[in-house]
């Protein structure tokens, strides 16, 4: 009688990290618009208007960009964690230094008031940025000339300055502490110190925990390093059969911290939405590089042991991971490797469905031929031991005649890899136990497609 495992212990596990190269995103778009208030107190787009962009940490200017016919203005990609001033000029209009700014800011809006057109240099502009912001109101009269009225609009101007330079001080240290973070972050990973690098990472995130531009990428970072640790915690676990246990906990604790870090990642990008599409091509790709993690993290968990019981949660995300894919390469590797993995645990039910799905995508793709004809196999094994003769015959035949296709369109090479001799040896294990059943491969058509001549 075989059990519902059987076979499962035939193939080694080999374990590998699908694109498990940190790529830390370093630029983030930036996009408003521009308007004018006139003395009626109504507002006009802007266009043409001249936005310089000045660094404020450092003494650096950036490429300028202009406002299109709607006072709307866009740049591609600013550094992320720097902090920038913007001096925006036009005719017919009084220059205006908008500061504080930072990568990832979207929905800006300048508004700027009649005026000469002049157009300030960087030193001007510097010299403003130094010095508290005055009018004629609050400059030129004493409080002792002001009329009541006068005075009530100085004192909720004033408390108004004094919310903006609050918040732009805020700012400026968030600004500071994220570009740290990324850097010592980076140079933490790149030495493998995954603890190190996961405190700065966190460092960064909790500067500004909720600010779109910045906390999925050392979210996605973070969970990146406590991928790798975990894995760093298994391999040490193989070799050190008295620290076993306890090093497998670790491992299960750091892999559902990294999917965790992932998921929050995704649901601050779930409320995220701009109409710029380069923002929203910084977003999307920040949403797969989690949806990634997540895949290869629930992977791991099945195929190291740590958490056998993530079958359908590695499923469900995959599915919402191959929504994000179009090259058929990549969607294959990645279900493949999702489906090998649940298949191993035993759990072949589960399994054959994805298989399906890779047989779909890739036709007469050897490893899922390969995959699927186990599972079936196991399968009808467990159906047939469980009275289900019937049922338990035809997917073993079917299993069988798979199995058979793979040994078709991939017989043995000199070249092979460990991998593919292992599942080669297990499918002809299979396949030979098959025929003792008096079952006999039947001559399947190929999934391929082929033009007619």
């Amino acid at each position: 009688m075989f059990r519902k495992n059987y076979f499962t212990f035939l193939l080694t596990i080999t374990l590998f990290l699908i694109s498990s190269v940190v790529i830390f995103a370093q630029n983030s778009p930036v996009n408003g618009r521009v308007e004018l208030k006139k003395a009626d107190g109504t507002t006009e787009p802007v266009a043409g208007a001249l936005i310089e962009v000045f660094r404020i940490d450092i003494k650096s200017k950036l490429p300028a960009g202009k406002t299109d016919k709607k006072g709307n203005f866009a740049f591609a990609g600013l550094p992320l964690g720097a902090t920038f001033a913007f001096s925006i000029s036009a005719p017919n209009i009084s220059p205006e230094i908008f500061p504080n700014v930072r990568a990832g800011t979207q929905n800006m809006v300048i508004t700027v008031s009649a005026g000469n057109g002049k157009q300030w240099t960087e030193d001007e502009v510097r010299q403003a940025l130094a010095k508290p912001k005055t009018t004629g109101t609050t400059t030129e009269k004493s409080n002792a000339e002001l009329t009541a009225e006068q005075k009530k609009q100085k004192e909720e101007y004033d408390k108004q300055v004094a919310e903006i330079a609050a918040k732009n001080e805020k700012v400026k240290n968030s600004t500071a502490i994220i570009q740290k973070s990324l850097e010592e972050g980076q140079k933490a990973f790149d030495a493998k110190n995954y603890d190190l690098a996961i405190i700065k990472f966190d460092e960064g995130y909790n500067a500004d925990p909720d600010f779109a531009g910045s906390a999925p990428v050392l979210l996605n970072n973070k969970a990146l390093a406590l991928k790798s640790r975990g894995f760093d915690f298994y391999r040490k676990s193989v070799t050190d059969s008295a620290n076993k246990a306890s090093l497998m906990e670790m491992v299960k604790k750091d892999f559902t911290d990294s999917i965790n870090a992932s998921q929050k990642a995704l649901d601050i990008l779930k409320t995220a939405t701009t109409t710029d599409a380069n923002l929203q091509k910084s977003y999307d790709s920040n949403k797969v590089t989690a949806l990634s993690n997540m895949v290869e993290i629930y992977r791991l968990m099945l195929e190291t042991k740590a958490d056998e019981s993530k079958t359908q949660e590695a499923v469900t995300t995959l599915e919402a991971y191959l929504l994000t894919q179009t090259d058929v390469a990549i969607k294959t590797k990645v279900a493949l490797n999702v489906a090998d993995a649940i298949r191993k645990t035993g759990n072949s039910d589960a399994a054959i469905p994805l298989y399906r799905k890779i047989l779909e995508i890739s036709p007469d793709q050897p490893e899922a031929l390969a995959g699927l004809g186990l599972s079936l196999f196991n399968s009808g094994a467990v159906a047939d031991a469980n009275g289900q003769k019937q049922e338990g015959k035809a997917q073993m035949q079917e299993g069988l005649d798979l199995m058979q296709r793979f040994v078709d369109v991939s017989p043995a090479k000199p070249d092979d890899t460990q991998q593919m001799k292992e599942l080669k040896a297990s499918v002809k294990e299979a396949v030979d136990y098959l025929k003792t059943q008096n079952l006999a491969p039947q001559k399947t058509k190929t999934t391929s497609t082929k033009k007619k001549t």
